[in-house]
């Protein structure tokens, strides 16, 4: 059984459109330019592993019809990855049981300090629906014969640190970041597919912007790599007209075989 990759959300911190209706060069007659805020799926064929809870997870589950959640992985604590976390609560009510939660030591404080109904046990009147777990640098989840490999490594997000993921040794998955370090760009070479942060055509102090990013791409050989967490600046149609031919942009629901 292969593992499927979904990119759920590939907007930023704004979406697109953004709240206001400002659409900025995004044409809106063009589907692919309508951008959620960023989460991604993991799936195989019994189970879905969730990277994210993005504030429009509701919306994107439903538009990918997903009716099951087995656990989640956070990248780092902010806003615009962690605060749907509420809807997780029905996966808790459909499968009786807690889902666990794989978290670095700051997200686990944000989301305890923030979120604490979640993990505590009858906290106003309901009961915990989430287990919280440390993040590993190497996580294992099998379903079947079907292994998932997912490697943890640590890029700079401006003033933080956010987790990416390698998933069995093919997919990239980092999608707020503007600085792999050094000792870790082995792991990011000659993969199949590489997600990767691309908020703007300006630079970023905590972002990449689009000229680093082809660098980068330049460097690290993917076989194809996509662009995500995409600002209002930079419009699909644009994107694939001046983008290498193994270069895309994401676009909300899109998905490849790992």
């Amino acid at each position: 059984m292969r593992v499927k990759f979904t990119i759920l959300g590939c907007g930023s911190s704004l979406g697109v459109p953004r709240a206001d209706g400002y659409w900025g060069k995004c044409n809106s007659k063009e589907k692919k330019n309508y951008r959620t805020r960023c989460s991604a799926l993991i799936s195989t064929k019994n189970t879905n592993t969730l990277i994210d809870t993005s504030p429009d997870l509701r919306f994107q589950l439903i538009d990918n019809k997903i009716n099951n959640i087995d656990r989640v992985i956070y990248t780092h604590y902010h806003a615009d990855q962690t605060h749907g976390i509420n809807d997780l609560r029905v996966f808790y009510i459909k499968q009786k049981k807690k889902i666990p939660v794989y978290a670095d030591i700051h997200t686990t404080k944000y989301l305890k300090n923030h979120f604490s109904y979640c993990f505590t046990k009858k906290s106003f009147g309901y009961p915990a629906i989430l287990q919280l777990k440390k993040v590993k640098k190497k996580l294992i989840f099998r379903d079947k014969n079907t292994l998932l490999n997912i490697k943890t490594i640590s890029v700079k997000h401006g003033a933080i640190h956010c987790n990416s993921y390698i998933i069995n040794n093919k997919c990239a998955y980092a999608s707020d970041v503007n600085f792999i370090y050094n000792k870790d760009i082995k792991n990011f070479i000659n993969l199949n597919y590489l997600v990767i942060d691309c908020l703007r055509i300006e630079k970023h102090p905590s972002h990449y912007n689009l000229d680093d990013v082809l660098k980068l791409i330049n460097i690290l050989k993917p076989k194809k790599s996509i662009l995500t967490n995409l600002h209002v600046d930079l419009d699909y149609n644009y994107l694939i007209n001046i983008l290498p031919k193994n270069v895309i942009p994401a676009y909300d629901g899109m998905s490849f075989f790992i």
